[in-house]
């Protein structure tokens, strides 16, 4: 367990290329969303979901974005107001197949940062990765200005960014950055699921 941190499961975007729910597509027997609580809940002590609107079908604390229409950089400025701890651990709710010793990796690089950021096929893979409360100000100023992209965000930050040849031997094929944003994604996952 990473005792220091909260899991927030970035569950509120609108799923327009996928055309419907992303967080309830069933792979295997679970939705998505069941499957990265599940992970999660492996790894942390305690897991929140940020929404755009409640959900009844899950039974974990919310938290609503304060500002609608802004993407995930307010799910996360949702979610780092919540939390009582000095770090959170951000994971999109399309990302199904997250392994726990990828996050583990990533955690144990966060000393003296406030950010840590999966790199991935060179781009960093900011819904996976570790931001410190002290982030919340830059978050919020961002969020205010309507200047919403995480990579900008990322820029503003004291950002640990690791690189996918530093994770390869906790995920070979590294599975736990295929996000599901198309039907066609989805398929594809299938053909993996046990």
């Amino acid at each position: 367990m990473i005792a220091d941190c909260t899991a927030i499961i970035l569950a509120g975007g609108d799923s327009q290329r996928m055309g419907s729910d992303k967080a309830s597509l069933l792979l295997g027997e679970q939705t998505l969303l069941q499957r990265v609580i599940a992970t999660m809940q492996q790894i942390f002590p305690q897991v929140i979901v940020s929404v755009r609107q409640p959900r009844p079908d899950i039974n974990l604390p919310q938290v609503c974005d304060e500002q609608l229409n802004a993407g995930p950089l307010a799910g996360l400025v949702a979610g780092l107001s919540r939390v009582n701890t000095p770090w959170i651990f951000a994971v999109a709710c399309d990302m199904p197949f997250v392994e726990t010793a990828v996050v583990e990796l990533l955690g144990n690089r966060r000393s003296y940062h406030q950010a840590v950021v999966p790199v991935v096929q060179g781009h960093p893979q900011p819904l996976a990765a570790f931001y410190a409360s002290s982030c919340l100000p830059v978050m919020r100023e961002c969020l205010l200005k309507q200047d919403t992209s995480l990579r900008g965000v990322l820029q503003q930050l004291d950002a640990c960014y690791v690189d996918q040849t530093e994770m390869q031997d906790a995920d070979p094929r590294l599975r736990s950055f295929f996000d599901l944003d198309t039907p066609q994604d989805v398929a594809a996952a299938l053909q993996g699921v046990k």
